[in-house]
């Protein structure tokens, strides 16, 4: 399988427009981005992809943006990291038995990797996945991250439709749990509240528990 690495060149588009956001904040990180965590972990996080002023900027998952808020508050909250916030590479936040990744590794233009450049990807994906512990709980923020977990698992939507809170048991004593992503829009409009995204979390305690 592919080993992950931050020159990749394989969407031409991403590539292209990485190269401009870098022209426009020389001093932001501009890369592909990696995961961040433990390689041995038994939960594992997959969002949607880099945001401008977020990831894209730090080098590091859903670190500087909004949408990072909620998950590294409650990651600290349910024992997963060392501190509440994650700001930058330097901060010293740890995590503990979980690792973050991302269904698209670039940031795309306007937060919307195209179809092509998310298939592209999948291969980081798969390999993440393979080199991981058989009883992981696989935590899909959102339908892109979903699909692409179905696709690096070769697995059928049709037999996976994705819901918040949707729990799927996966062969190797793997499972597979869906809810909406942490983006400002779903937490400001109330589509994911704090109580809802922690229910989820508790939920994959229990499996890490049980498996």
């Amino acid at each position: 399988m592919p080993v992950f690495n931050s020159n990749c060149h394989l969407c031409e588009r991403l590539t292209d427009y990485l190269k401009s956001v870098r022209s426009e904040h020389p001093e932001y990180y501009s890369k592909p981005v990696p995961s961040f965590g433990d390689k041995t972990a038994r939960l594992l996080i997959v969002g949607l992809a880099p945001g401008l002023h977020g990831a894209n900027a730090t080098g590091r998952p859903f670190t500087g943006d909004y949408a990072g808020i909620l998950l590294y508050e409650t990651l600290h909250k349910f024992g997963y990291a060392s501190r509440p916030k994650s700001l930058h590479l330097e901060d010293g936040l740890k995590l503990r038995n979980c690792r973050i990744t991302n269904a698209v590794k670039c940031l795309p233009p306007e937060n919307k990797p195209t179809t092509t450049e998310i298939n592209t990807c999948n291969q980081y994906l798969k390999a993440e996945l393979e080199a991981l512990k058989s009883s992981v709980v696989i935590l899909a923020l959102g339908q892109i991250a979903h699909k692409a977990v179905l696709k690096a698992l070769k697995l059928k939507n049709r037999d996976f439709p994705f819901g918040h809170g949707n729990t799927y048991p996966l062969h190797g004593g793997r499972w597979l749990v869906d809810s909406y992503h942490c983006s400002r829009y779903n937490t400001q409009t109330r589509r994911l509240t704090e109580k809802m995204f922690h229910d989820i979390f508790s939920n994959i305690h229990e499996l890490i528990n049980i498996t």
